[in-house]
């Protein structure tokens, strides 16, 4: 079994028929010891043919009836598949429906902020601080700002102004219906950064949870399969040992 354990599962698959046939009182598969046409005097072209049709069987055991299959053996191939179909229709599907939603949601959005929103051509009155901030709208700083409102008169205000900005430059700012100056509402590209966004990561998160899934139930199912083949080995192993003495 130290070979089993690390040779890892094809071996294993090796050990189970010739654990079978020894139950069965014959010989060992010859595809499972050497290749055909070794040295037994058998022509190499029906050998070979008998080797493909071997391996053949032996990718799709799993989903046959027959005495190497196991309870563990099965559940990772449903797993398996299962992992096959979430990846390839129901991450992408999550994906899109999460960044439908989320373009819906943005465009209300932004549709809701235009309506309460105004933009106003305004002077820049106010001097540039010597440090520009760090964070925030690429450098955007606070100063004062004047423009003239048909029927209103001239009016000042504290606003956000671009960083390039300087005295007597005419840029647009935005402010609310109580008069609070605030961030333009977004876009069309905005909006669809954000629908992209929020499709992407649903879509890697909905992958993400499906192979740590699959991970967990493979590993449950190894450890599960090596139980099986040490029960397995304690009790055709002293009757195969004995065979071949």
């Amino acid at each position: 079994m130290s070979e089993l354990l690390r040779t890892g599962y094809e071996s294993g698959v090796d050990a189970r028929i010739r654990a079978t046939c020894a139950r069965r009182g014959g010989p060992a598969p010859a595809g499972a010891e050497r290749p055909s046409g070794s040295g037994d005097g058998e022509p190499s072209g029906s050998g070979d043919g008998e080797e493909v049709e071997m391996r053949t069987r032996v990718r799709g055991w799993r989903w046959r009836r027959n005495p190497l299959r196991r309870r563990s053996d099965v559940v990772e191939a449903w797993a398996a598949l299962a992992v096959a179909v979430l990846l390839f229709l129901g991450a992408p599907v999550a994906g899109a429906l999460a960044g439908l939603w989320a373009h819906d949601e943005a465009r209300a959005v932004a549709v809701a902020q235009r309506a309460e929103r105004r933009s106003v051509r305004a002077e820049v009155i106010g001097d540039a601080p010597e440090r520009l901030p760090s964070v925030g709208d690429r450098h955007a700083y606070r100063t004062t700002v004047r423009w003239t409102e048909p029927g209103k008169g001239t009016r000042t205000a504290s606003a956000r102004v671009p960083a390039g900005a300087r005295h007597g430059d005419v840029v647009d700012v935005w402010f609310d219906s109580r008069g609070r100056n605030v961030a333009p509402p977004p876009d069309d590209v905005a909006v669809w950064q954000h629908t992209v966004s929020i499709g992407v990561c649903v879509a890697g998160g909905t992958a993400a949870v499906v192979l740590l899934g699959h991970g967990i139930v493979r590993r449950v199912s190894l450890r599960h399969r090596l139980e099986e083949w040490e029960r397995e080995w304690a009790r055709t192993g002293p009757d195969w040992t004995q065979r071949r003495a």
